[in-house]
């Protein structure tokens, strides 16, 4: 990324400024570490690399012959298995900090670093941190230091139950998302009352329907099935045209942001609403189907851009 340094005057007599003679000022990008070498971390790492706003300046794990690591250090970066021992030690702290862990740890991550100033953009349904999804949260960097992504259902579910309770009189939502067992690693399965818990939080949060509900299914099927999530509501009085605008709305903002974003049907039967989503993943590591990883880790790196973008301009002194 590249700002032009708007501190040398090159206006001649005659007023005309000579493009050519304003020298571009490089701002670096942010530093990002990532914590975690599943499936999660190796994607992030992918998208932190081709990200201009982003260099990923360590990856960290347990295991030092996972393929996690392995991943990071074939595209050049550091890497350590000393887990968060290793990004204490830095010599700097990191401007930005991805926890791909477990809910449990991430509680332990963040009283670690919180006093460091680092943003730390959890991937564990921990609650911890503010709820973000971009498309219902906004573009804009949130000004806190710990960005909590709810959870892939979440991330999906999100921005169609709030649009649909904007509109109409919604009572009750319930949310039921399917993923391929072989992408739900370790960490998923510790995490499923926590995935439960804070997805039906953040339903209520942001859609203000206190009776809510939040399923997960972890499919066995071969081969694997793409992730979905169904989206239940009791909204009466709502039509069927009125009901399939909103979603379409909805559904068009978030693949602004994951492009494989699909409302595979929207049907509206009396007073229930059931809106069906597909979603599939667009990665250099991750398979198709396995798009409950690619939402999620597309609103991180989004976040994580816009923090970048924040501090570029502090740096510079854009907008001062």
């Amino acid at each position: 990324m590249t700002v032009l340094d708007d501190t040398t005057d090159t206006t001649d007599a005659t007023g005309i400024t000579d493009a050519t003679d304003v020298a571009p000022r490089t701002v670096r990008p942010a530093s990002v570490a990532v914590i975690g070498t599943g499936a999660i971390g190796q994607d992030l790492v992918s998208k932190a690399h081709r990200s201009e706003a982003l260099e990923c300046a360590l990856v960290v794990g347990r295991n030092p012959d996972s393929a996690g690591l392995r991943h990071a250090a074939g595209l050049g970066h550091p890497t350590s298995a000393d887990g968060i021992d290793a990004i204490l030690a830095a010599p700097q702290a990191f401007d930005i900090v991805f926890d791909a862990t477990n809910a449990m740890a991430h509680a332990e991550h963040w009283r670690l670093l919180e006093p460091l100033g680092t943003l730390l953009i959890d991937m564990t349904p921990s609650k911890i941190g503010q709820m973000v999804v971009p498309t219902v949260t906004g573009m804009q960097a949130p000004a806190v230091r710990n960005v909590n992504l709810i959870s892939c259902g979440g991330q999906a579910s999100v921005p169609i139950a709030h649009a649909l309770a904007d509109r109409f009189d919604v009572r009750y939502i319930e949310v039921v998302s399917t993923v391929a067992s072989t992408i739900a690693g370790r960490a998923t399965r510790l995490n499923l009352d926590e995935y439960v818990a804070t997805t039906r939080h953040a339903l209520t949060a942001f859609s203000g329907v206190r009776d809510t509900k939040a399923v997960l299914n972890i499919s066995p099927a071969v081969p694997p099935a793409p992730f979905r999530t169904a989206v239940h509501a009791l909204a009466p009085g709502a039509g069927a045209e009125a009901v399939r605008a909103v979603v379409a709305a909805a559904a068009e903002r978030v693949r602004a942001v994951q492009p494989g974003y699909e409302v595979v049907a929207c049907e509206v039967n009396g007073d229930r609403v059931t809106v069906s989503l597909e979603v599939m993943a667009d990665s250099e590591v991750l398979p198709p189907y396995a798009g409950n990883l690619d939402i999620i880790n597309s609103a991180a790196v989004m976040v994580a851009e816009q923090h970048a973008a924040r501090l570029a301009a502090a740096r510079t002194g854009v907008g001062r």
